[in-house]
């Protein structure tokens, strides 16, 4: 299925515009997503076998999840338990509905296997997403998998006020999300990485844990509060994503997601590459690979393993799935590998954790995680 996609079926895709072939298959997963039949027809395909895992209070089919971005407006929430993925993360969501940066704002790097994107929180504001997500419940097309909810701050929202747009949006979603992430990483919204900045960082996380902790009281009966994660940025340095590491524990920080796309580009001699590269805007797919990696490995290590990471970036095949789970991620997570590899990449990726894990004589996922690091010829962090 995957050779399928990438010989026949891409070529065709990809002579459209990214954004707009992006709607237009996102269009028709929404309109898969509201017949269950189909639904079942997709999972019958592309569903894999579990490779259950449990995080954060929260059971897991497989490590496999959707990254943010690919669904911003919840369209097609049932369809992604349908394509196999073990969870799903929607958004960025921002308390202001907004309309994003000018097109074109999505850019393919074909040759590298990357893609550029400025989209800018393009989304239809926290309390739209609400609505649609308890459509989806009131019409029984719940998924059975966790599902998360990346929120983001509204463009027109001074820095100053960054934390009560944050917790407007926590408190219209709370009900329903598994778990949450805080996008303070994003290069597409003016400023936002200074958010990054540990005193601005705690402001927040204070703000969004007095909500998550109000509403979990309220609920009818009680509920555990729900899970929050920082997602971090490739670009920062060490002892920079040190700094937010130290914001954990006093947080109840949940985990890390690693790594949004970055601000940096290969080098290239490819004249039409280069040109897309000089596009603005956060570069993700194969040339992200190795600092998200890098990035994963040296958290692991500063927490020892005690704090739950979800890798993020250049994932394409179950060999860079495992390399991401060796360095310390307990989950991981698609978007550019989906565009290039198509909807068969998460059953060819559980399929080949599984093999790897009988190789190694392992009998669950969680026994991997960080085997790299947790070895004493693991690579040392540098930067």
């Amino acid at each position: 299925m995957t050779w399928a996609y990438r010989n026949l079926l891409r070529p065709l895709l990809f002579r459209w515009d990214s954004e707009a072939i992006h709607d237009r298959t996102l269009q028709r997963l929404a309109w898969t997503s509201r017949h269950p039949s189909v639904c079942g027809m997709l999972a019958s395909f592309f569903r894999p076998d579990p490779l259950p895992v449990e995080l954060f209070g929260l059971k897991f089919p497989n490590p496999v999840g959707l990254a943010a971005g690919m669904d911003k407006q919840a369209a097609a929430v049932p369809v992604w338990d349908a394509l196999g993925f073990g969870f799903s993360e929607l958004g960025g969501v921002t308390w202001h509905a907004q309309p994003g940066n000018p097109a074109p704002r999505m850019f393919r790097a074909v040759p590298q296997e990357a893609l550029i994107n400025r989209m800018g929180f393009n989304n239809p504001g926290a309390e739209a997403l609400a609505r649609r997500l308890r459509e989806w419940q009131t019409a029984g097309r719940w998924p059975k998998h966790p599902v998360g909810i990346n929120l983001g701050k509204s463009k027109i929202t001074p820095l100053a006020a960054a934390a009560k747009d944050y917790s407007d949006s926590l408190r219209a979603l709370w009900p329903y999300a598994d778990f949450f992430v805080v996008n303070v990483s994003s290069p597409n919204t003016p400023n936002l990485r200074q958010l990054q900045d540990k005193a601005a960082l705690d402001e927040i996380l204070a703000a969004l844990q007095e909500v998550n902790l109000s509403l979990s009281k309220a609920a009818v009966p009680p509920r555990p509060p729900k899970p929050i994660l920082v997602k971090v940025a490739p670009d920062l340095s060490f002892p920079a994503l040190d700094e937010i590491l130290e914001l954990a524990a006093p947080r109840q920080l949940a985990g890390i997601v690693a790594t949004n796309t970055t601000i940096t580009r290969p080098q290239t001699d490819q004249v039409a590459l280069q040109r897309i590269y000089a596009e603005t805007g956060g570069l993700s797919g194969r040339p992200l690979a190795t600092r998200s990696t890098e990035v994963i490995r040296h958290l692991y290590r500063q927490t020892h393993g005690t704090l739950p990471i979800i890798g993020v970036g250049g994932i394409f095949n179950a060999a860079d799935a495992w390399e991401k789970i060796a360095a310390g991620a307990s989950l991981i997570q698609l978007y550019t590998g989906l565009v290039y590899e198509g909807p068969g990449i998460v059953r060819k990726i559980v399929s080949g954790l599984r093999s790897r894990l009988q190789a190694d004589g392992l009998d669950t996922l969680a026994q991997a995680v960080g085997c790299e690091s947790n070895s004493p010829t693991h690579p040392k962090s540098t930067r």
